[in-house]
């Protein structure tokens, strides 16, 4: 079979590459298509991915191409990691709310809605090429905001489902803890895309996750940036994106006072090229794990071969609503496990959400709403309207200024705000 990856140039390429040729029973590739307007980068990635296929005796073919409609043609499934702008884009993403006293990040908040005008058009035109030359295929999407991007394609029409690595890394680190294989542990995961909470860990059929809080809060607490008090308080685990809402006053003040994570991905990604580019690196080098997208090669074989497969297993994906979770509008795009076969993913029954956590879903689906609304159409209001709707900003004051910053630092991707 045929695996097309869009933004194919990606530092995280090598460690899609890598799952491949470890899980070759699990997803037999026969050829995986790279696709990246960036050719010198396209080249140094497509090389390192040769190599490591030819070290793991693995008989994949790899095509390098700038053509989507040439490297999706007759693919079954697409997977999506695009950067629109890239890391200087990211940077402004992550600084320029900062001067509004906002929390600087790509996914959330002002960051996370400029990620998102600039992106969904983009990712749209990209999904529409896919479909006249691969009408069948999946799409898989690990671009941010995946939430916003995978109901964009949904609302568009696409066979899309939207992955992210934060579950099965909350998996395998519980999985670690209990000195058990990772498939036993299954994760009572709800919410949205970068806000999601783990309210159980079964394991055999037992709900494992008071003892693990009483054994490793402290630690959990730590690399979460909280205290283990709330994670107490809370009786569940969630995601680290939660301390942009949980703690936003200290993140504010560390951002100010450190680099920003885009200056260090960037100055990562030119080490990890150089990497690439020497022809005795024949594996997935060691830097490639600070890069982020932990066990985002597992998952996305794990997907494909389910969708591919018809397995009916159980998956932790972004889907529809679909009456889920009975707040939400059926048409949200909400995280979950889902029953992932040939006929995509359908989502499994959700114990009822704590008002505690329902509250903050309800908050951030509504403004995930309008930033769909503003990346489709445009038009100032409707960035001031997102903004203005989101728990990390809900100030009118903060979002006028910030519209005006946005939509001067993009507008170079964003041809409706030309002349602002």
């Amino acid at each position: 079979m045929k695996l097309a990856v869009v933004g194919g140039g990606s530092t995280y390429t090598p460690e899609l590459i890598d799952g491949i040729a470890r899980l070759r029973e699990e997803l037999p590739v026969s050829e995986i298509a790279l696709i990246d307007p960036d050719a010198k980068r396209l080249e140094l990635v497509a090389g390192i991915s040769r190599r490591m296929l030819a070290h793991a005796g693995h008989p994949a073919r790899v095509l390098a191409t700038s053509s989507v409609a040439e490297g999706a043609e007759g693919a079954r499934a697409v997977l999506f990691q695009l950067r629109v702008g890239g890391q200087a884009a990211r940077e402004v993403d992550e600084t320029l709310p900062l001067r509004c006293g906002c929390v600087g990040q790509e996914t959330t908040g002002a960051g996370g809605l400029a990620k998102a005008l600039r992106t969904v058009p983009v990712v749209l035109e990209i999904a529409s090429a896919v479909r006249s030359v691969a009408p069948h295929a999946w799409i898989v999407d690990f671009t941010n905001p995946v939430g916003i991007v995978t109901r964009a394609l949904l609302d568009a029409g696409h066979r899309a489902i939207g992955l992210c690595n934060v579950a099965i890394g909350f998996q395998r680190r519980f999985a670690a803890w209990l000195d058990v294989d990772p498939g036993r542990v299954l994760l009572g995961h709800v919410g949205l895309n970068h806000l999601t909470w783990e309210r159980s860990v079964h394991l055999d059929g037992e709900d494992v996750l008071p003892a693990l809080l009483d054994a490793h809060g402290q630690e959990i607490a730590d690399s979460l940036g909280l205290r283990p008090g709330l994670l107490r308080r809370l009786g569940a685990v969630p995601s680290y994106y939660l301390r942009y809402f949980y703690a936003h006053d200290a993140v504010v003040r560390e951002q100010r006072s450190q680099p920003s994570r885009a200056a260090q991905v960037a100055a990562m990604e030119a080490r990890l090229l150089e990497l690439y580019a020497d022809p005795a690196v024949v594996t997935k080098p060691d830097l490639l794990s600070q890069r982020g997208g932990a066990f985002y090669s597992e998952a996305a074989v794990a997907l494909v071969a389910s969708l591919l497969g018809d397995r009916g297993d159980a998956q932790i994906v972004n889907v529809r609503n679909s009456g889920t979770l009975p707040f939400l509008p059926d048409e949200a795009v909400i995280e979950v496990p889902a029953a992932v076969g040939a006929g995509g993913a359908v989502p499994l029954p959700v114990p009822t959400v704590e008002p505690l956590f329902a509250g903050l879903i309800a908050h951030v689906s509504a403004y995930e709403s309008l930033a769909l609304e503003a990346a489709l159409h445009g038009g100032a209001d409707r960035v001031r309207d997102a903004l203005l709707a989101h728990p990390l900003i809900g100030q009118d004051e903060s979002a006028q200024e910030l519209a005006e910053l946005l939509l001067r630092a993009n507008h170079a991707h964003l041809p409706w705000a030309v002349g602002r």
